[in-house]
């Protein structure tokens, strides 16, 4: 029997207790799915805090760029924020703070945590291995762990002393060189959120975070983002957030548009006076042809002025070699000094002077130059008008 024969039926069986297995062993359930972010909840990383605040009877403002402060006794919440790049934006904050400002910071600080620890007194700590062994197993991993409330007015009888946190950073923590006003606690007594006094404001600082879109409504974040932001009817409440900064083009334009309105009207006029028009600014000259004499004069002042005009010289050396060769008996086959004898003798010029002319070698002066190509043409023609000689062969 062919081999394949056999081979096929263990393959179709196989197909077949595979498919048993992933069908005795799987099962359809229905999940549902948090909807992406539509419209402004898709930019705006606090839109939902902003909304919360709102129905609290505040004044939300949210903005990528913070160009000035809030009022004195309004709350400004940042997230993602470098609190160490910009020296001037940090004590303008500062100032706000001292006069009565209340400054939220979350756990998303990217950077400048010195310069914060240093005025505010406020430091985010990392857990060492040994300190992480000892911490409860139970609320180690626990997604919304139980913080407590402790210090201030937040421990009297009418406040909320315990809220579901969720997102808590279990590998650091929060420590105070000062006073601290309010706190939160985990069950390993770890401060988790802090707040303390600066001038006649305060700042606070959470260990997570709990204020985003898709977080606020879980556990019970909302209620400490009132906790935390102490939000009052009527406060003005911003939040800044360097997540997804404006671009470029955006701070350049808002910072300097004169400047770029200047900039793009010069560039237009350099390219109107460079760019290539459909017509002629003006009307166009008629083109006249020169004349045969004009273009013998400009050749040879070019051949004057490039060589001194020896080329010009050379070619009628040749014209005039050519008209005697074709009136002396071998010419070719003569010297120099019989070619000279034998061009006066049919021309009636000096031989010095038929010497003179046919030296290419010497020198000669712009006159001088005229002279001989003046002598050396008189002679050609007089050679071209006698009958030409013909040698036997």
């Amino acid at each position: 029997m062919n081999a394949k024969w056999i081979l096929w039926p263990v393959v179709v069986v196989a197909l077949l207790a595979l498919v048993v297995w992933i069908a005795r062993n799987s099962y359809w359930e229905e999940m549902q799915l948090p909807q992406l972010p539509q419209g402004e909840a898709a930019v705006n990383p606090f839109y939902s805090a902003a909304r919360l605040s709102a129905l609290l009877g505040a004044k939300p403002r949210w903005q990528r760029v913070l160009a000035s402060t809030p009022p004195s006794d309004g709350v400004l919440v940042v997230s993602r924020w470098n609190w160490g790049l910009f020296p001037t934006r940090r004590e303008r904050v500062q100032r706000w703070v001292a006069s009565g400002g209340r400054l939220v910071v979350d756990r998303t600080l990217i950077g400048g945590q010195r310069e914060l620890q240093a005025w505010a007194g406020i430091d985010r700590y990392v857990f060492s291995s040994s300190e992480l062994a000892h911490f409860d197993r139970v609320t180690k991993y626990e997604k919304c762990p139980t913080l407590t409330v402790h210090n201030g007015p937040a421990t009297t009888p009418q406040a909320r002393q315990h809220f579901q946190v969720c997102g808590v950073d279990r590998i650091s923590g929060l420590r105070a060189t000062r006073k601290a006003l309010w706190t939160l606690r985990d069950s390993n007594s770890i401060d988790q959120a802090m707040r303390v006094p600066v001038g006649r404001g305060s700042v606070t600082i959470v260990n997570s975070t709990p204020f985003g879109n898709q977080t606020l409504l879980d556990g019970d974040d909302a209620a400490l983002f009132v906790a935390a932001t102490q939000l009052r009817r009527g406060d003005s409440i911003w939040f800044v957030t360097e997540g997804r900064s404006a671009s470029l083009l955006a701070l350049i334009w808002k910072s300097g548009a004169p400047v770029v309105l200047l900039l793009l009207a010069l560039i237009a006029a350099w390219l109107w006076r460079v760019i290539a028009r459909f017509g002629p600014p003006l009307a166009p000259t008629e083109v006249a042809r020169r004349s045969l004499a004009e273009q013998i004069r400009g050749t040879g002042q070019f051949t004057l002025r490039f060589g001194g005009g020896r080329a010009l010289y050379a070619a009628q050396v040749r014209a005039l070699q050519e008209a005697a060769e074709r009136q002396i008996p071998a010419y070719s086959r003569l010297g120099g000094t019989e070619r000279v004898a034998a061009l006066a003798q049919l021309t009636g010029i000096e031989a010095n002077t038929l010497a003179s002319a046919l030296n290419l070698a010497a020198p000669r002066r712009p006159g001088e130059l005229r002279q001989g190509l003046t002598l050396l043409e008189s002679i050609r023609r007089t050679l071209s008008t006698k009958p030409h000689h013909r040698e036997r062969s």
